[in-house]
């Protein structure tokens, strides 16, 4: 058995006035005297009327809603965006509807043709990579749009990102800095653009030190992690790398759980350099040293921007690039020194 909805009409009736009358308490209330409007808000109250927003809009010709698409809802960096995002929406009286692709191009492609069924006034997207052709048609269809945690180079585009190239150089001069000369980089960087960079800006660190760069590509998770931490731990002692450069930080926290597991020391016998700054990077049972991105100010940048693009306006600074920073906590640490025979 299916429940009518409550109409403008059934509270109209209720209240023992017109239409009209429920229509300006609702959007113009400074129109209808005192006792109308309570008598309104006690029918609305008593028959749970909800307004219908989007028909609302759409009669108006535009939207307060705003899409927001998500790589990765499940990753605390992702969640840290889509707050960032959210406060600076509900500041300025807006709302989001919220997806997320979980890094799948077909659930990217459904989500933006929500977006634009729905009418959204515009949309923040946190991409697949390569950036999809059905982003490119929903940009071009007229839905205002803006890449975030992705540098967009296509004209008329906006997007926020982060210089990880940079962030993956920090890391890297950081290890060589306490004394490493072999560094393992645990992530894939086929998986994404921004972890690409980060493996980009590692590598050329090391090879100008003339040290060691070992590829432990991974899943970007805890599990991928795990399996990381467990082919450290079943390399010999004297080969394994003295330090491990990570793409996100639950790669790193699998990789230090796995090693304990192993009574693998850190920072004693492998260092671990994480790269997101999550909460829980400073609450494990050794804290993480990690490469800090802006999370949420990169979504209130992405939001900022979109609302100009919304308005009619040509956003000063359509790209916005953010630095990251070296947060040192106890995973990293010098090597340990080598006896005469080789050991530690």
């Amino acid at each position: 058995m299916t429940t009518r909805r409550v109409g403008l009409k059934d509270v109209a009736r209720a209240a023992g006035v017109s239409v009209g009358t429920v229509s300006h308490v609702l959007n113009h209330p400074e129109r209808v005297s005192e006792p109308r409007r309570e008598a309104v808000q006690r029918a609305i109250e008593r028959l749970g009327f909800v307004r219908d927003e989007s028909a609302r809009q759409l009669r108006a010709g535009y939207s307060s809603t705003v899409g927001l698409l998500l790589l990765d809802a499940w990753n605390p960096a992702f969640a840290e965006m889509a707050r960032g995002v959210e406060d600076a929406a509900a500041e300025a009286g807006m709302t989001l509807l919220m997806a997320n692709s979980a890094r799948s191009l077909e659930r990217e492609k459904a989500s933006l043709t929500v977006f634009s069924e729905h009418r959204v006034a515009g949309a923040i997207v946190v991409p697949h990579d390569p950036l999809s052709a059905q982003l490119h048609r929903v940009r071009a269809g007229g839905v205002p749009l803006v890449v975030l945690d992705r540098m967009d180079p296509r004209e008329g585009a906006v997007s926020v990102g982060v210089d990880d190239t940079l962030g993956g150089r920090l890391a890297a001069e950081h290890l060589l800095g306490l004394g490493h000369r072999a560094v393992a980089f645990a992530g894939d960087p086929a998986l994404a653009i921004p972890v690409r960079d980060r493996h980009d800006g590692v590598s050329a660190v090391v090879a100008e030190a003339g040290a060691t760069l070992v590829d432990l590509p991974c899943a970007l998770s805890v599990e991928g992690g795990r399996e990381v931490g467990a082919a450290i731990a079943a390399m010999p002692a004297a080969q394994r790398p003295g330090a491990v450069a990570c793409a996100v930080d639950v790669v790193a926290v699998g990789i230090l759980q796995e090693l304990q597991r192993h009574g693998i020391r850190v920072p004693e016998d492998v260092s671990v350099v994480g790269y997101d700054d999550i909460p829980l990077a400073a609450q494990l049972a050794v804290p993480l040293t990690t490469v800090a991105r802006p999370h949420h100010a990169m979504g209130v940048a992405a939001f900022t921007l979109l609302l100009a693009v919304v308005r009619g306006e040509t956003p000063h600074e359509p790209h916005r690039l953010f630095a990251p920073a070296l947060v040192v906590r106890g995973s990293s640490g010098p090597p340990a020194p080598t006896t005469t025979d080789g050991s530690t």
